[in-house]
């Protein structure tokens, strides 16, 4: 009963129309209520009337619940205003539209850009694990960058679509508080950002023994989950559909067998998963690859202006720039 009573105290908070006091107040209100029909119940006091009016309760929380609907037409931030949308892909030949390529110099400073990208998926050479740390060691937001031949680089990322002043709630992100949007960008934009505009702590793995069907299955995963939110709009959910858990459901199109981790919901720890499945440079021992991993301080600096991507691979196992200082 109390665990019922608080996903509803937390769906009136999260969901309630108008001011956030009246949310929070209602909220508080049905968990106090609902404690004390649990406290009579285990008094073996609780009649049919309270019994009636818990249940009530949470049949309508539950229809409210299942009312929800998420939405394409909101008044959305800019970092995740317009959706991306795959043009043409026939399996080697992408068109994307809608690639972000904003340039940062502060959070609320940008110069706001959407292009549209041709790839050739026979180029592919590389994916990269990203991991840019904003709330501790615990939780890391993940991010994954495709390399090409030529040179280039495409990150994927699946992030919440805020609106307008809105800002990320793990806990509402339980109470479909949020849409998602995935978000295909420029690593000026989307890695720059975090280690320059934010200051997050960010980490980049070369992911180890893929071959290039496995990059090209890995990829096309991304445009079919593309394809999808372009179509439909989904929740996002803190537990079940976030920016890690599709990082692993399409790698186990790759490696059915990956099992199941707790490292999978503490993202943070993600990068010591990945070495445990043998799915980083091999030869290092892990600290040595979690400290030639740290890009944020070489992001900092001047040079990485001239060629970004290369620059923060400076001295990262299995890339071409490992030997680099």
């Amino acid at each position: 009963m109390l665990l019922g009573a608080l996903w509803a105290g937390g769906l009136l908070f999260y969901q309630m129309p108008g001011p956030v006091w009246l949310g929070a107040l209602l909220a508080l209100a049905w968990v106090f209520s609902a404690g004390w029909m649990a406290l009579r119940f285990a008094r073996g006091r609780a009649g049919r009337r309270i019994g009636s009016a818990y249940v009530l309760g949470m049949a309508c929380a539950a229809l409210w619940w299942t009312a929800l609907s998420p939405s394409q037409d909101r008044t959305w931030a800019d970092d995740v205003a317009e959706r991306l949308h795959v043009v043409a892909f026939d399996g080697h030949h992408v068109v994307l539209d809608n690639v972000r390529d904003f340039t940062w110099r502060t959070e609320q400073d940008y110069d706001a850009r959407w292009v549209r990208r041709e790839y050739d998926l026979q180029q592919l050479r590389s994916a990269d694990l990203v991991m840019s740390y904003w709330m501790g060691p615990a939780i890391a937001h993940t991010l994954v960058s495709f390399g090409f031949a030529d040179g280039r680089q495409l990150v994927f990322s699946l992030e919440i679509r805020k609106e307008r002043g809105e800002s990320f709630s793990a806990l509402g992100g339980f109470f479909r508080k949020f849409e998602m949007t995935l978000v295909a960008s420029e690593e000026t934009d989307i890695i720059r950002t975090r280690t320059n505009a934010r200051g997050e702590d960010v980490y980049l793995y070369r992911l180890h023994g893929m071959t290039q069907a496995q990059l090209r299955t890995l990829f096309a995963g991304y445009i079919e989950q593309a394809r999808s939110l372009d179509a439909a709009p989904a929740f996002y959910n803190t537990l079940t559909s976030n920016c890690t858990t599709i990082v692993f459901d399409l790698a186990r199109h790759i490696a059915p067998g990956l099992p199941l981790d707790y490292r999978l919901l503490a993202s943070g720890y993600l990068d010591e998963y990945a070495f445990d499945q043998g799915a980083l440079a091999p030869g290092y021992p892990f600290a040595t690859l979690k400290s030639r991993a740290r890009i944020t301080e070489r992001a900092l600096q001047p040079q990485a202006q001239t060629d970004f991507s290369a620059w923060i691979r400076r001295g990262v196992p299995g890339t071409a720039q490992e030997d680099q200082p």
